[in-house]
């Protein structure tokens, strides 16, 4: 295989990213980067997030094949115009589906050995083209390498670019949190309160909720992801809401515990607790560290009050292209922090029978600080 030159120019340029506006072809130098450790002449991207991140493709199929000096976006004849248009760092390859074009388009750009997405790739397409690549005349010799988590990785330090729409994002959710919570009364229905989550962020510009929409109730807020359901909402009620907004292909993510009346000591007291969790590791937390040290901090003040058993989940995770992506903020999380970053913080107690507190912000690393994204109140 041939060597891939101007490594340490490559690496450089790769850890640039945080804070500033980057290009698609700064995103592509990014990738090529992480080729360069991997010793692959090429990479295939076949991830959804991936691919919008790598070339702004929006459309629902297709593939990027990179290579040192190429970048192939290969789709259908669907959405060839739309690739064209917002894909112009790319060639665009009409495909009649499937994967048989790959030996061919391998032979002619010289890739002798192919990096492929395996945690998103799924066996039948993994097995079609190892089979295309073993039936082919000119690229039966090309070796397949398996990676996990590679382009997941470039994605972790965010732009600027995604940085504003992000928290774009997160706005339409505190605004609409805002909005309805304040309605929130005795008699309505977890349903009820979700629907009016989301019409209220399509109203506000959102492409939709991130995800759907987390209604907890009295004890089902003791469900870290309970289904809002026809449960009315009674008297003396913890509710747990755990919303995001989509805007522009990326995502928000913004949990609040509300009562129903009057808090009364036990909410409080919890209240209290969870509060701590987050603010400690909010304001302990630094670039170098990794998501299960950043995780400990607020786990250990949840522990101390004696609620540890009733604290079942991690921490935080990414935010971006993905609701979850990385870094991980959980407690087996090597995912090492860096400036640029953005994540969740949401420690949560859960007690069966009585409910759940959560808290989740959203935070960016910046200048070795967690700067929080979120507004709404808590």
């Amino acid at each position: 295989m041939a060597r891939l030159p101007l490594r340490a120019e490559l690496s450089r340029r790769a850890h640039q990213g945080a804070g500033r506006r980057m290009s698609i072809p700064d995103r592509i130098t990014r990738l090529r980067s992480e080729m360069v450790d991997l010793e692959v002449d090429g990479f295939l991207v076949s991830a959804s997030e991936n691919r919008r991140y790598l070339s702004g493709f929006t459309g629902s199929t297709g593939y990027l094949l990179i290579t040192e000096s190429d970048a192939v976006l290969a789709t259908d004849f669907r959405y060839i115009e739309q690739a064209e248009a917002e894909s112009p760092s790319y060639r665009v390859h009409r495909t009649r589906g499937g994967i048989g074009w790959m030996p061919d388009m391998l032979s002619e750009l010289g890739v002798s050995t192919l990096a492929i997405e395996a945690d998103h790739m799924t066996v039948s397409a993994h097995s079609a083209l190892a089979t295309a690549l073993e039936e082919s005349e000119n690229a039966s010799d090309v070796q397949i390498e398996n990676t996990s988590g590679v382009v997941a990785g470039v994605r972790a330090v965010k732009d600027a670019s995604e940085l504003a729409v992000i928290q774009k994002a997160v706005e339409i959710a505190d605004k609409a949190m805002a909005s309805i919570a304040s309605r929130i009364e005795p008699g309505m229905t977890e349903a009820q309160i979700a629907w009016d989550l989301e019409m209220e962020m399509r109203r506000l510009g959102a492409e939709g909720a991130a995800f759907d929409i987390i209604v907890g109730a009295g004890p089902n807020g003791a469900l870290p992801h309970h289904r809002a359901d026809d449960t009315v909402v009674q008297r003396g009620d913890p509710v747990v809401i755990d919303m995001g907004a989509s805007y522009e292909g990326y995502n928000s993510d913004l949990t609040r515990t509300f009562y129903a009346g009057r808090p009364d000591d036990e909410f409080l007291a919890i209240y209290s607790i969870v509060l701590q969790a987050q603010e400690t590791a909010i304001r302990e937390v630094r670039p170098g560290m990794t998501g299960q040290e950043v995780d400990e901090i607020a786990r250990k003040v949840i522990e101390e009050a004696g609620y540890g058993e009733e604290f079942g989940h991690g921490l935080g995770h990414g935010v971006g292209l993905a609701v979850h992506e990385r870094p991980m903020v959980v407690p087996t999380s090597e995912d090492v922090i860096e400036d640029g970053m953005v994540f969740t913080v949401e420690p949560g107690i859960y007690i069966s029978g009585w409910g759940g507190i959560r808290i989740e912000d959203i935070v960016v690393m910046e200048n070795g600080r967690a700067r929080i994204l979120t507004g709404s109140p808590k």
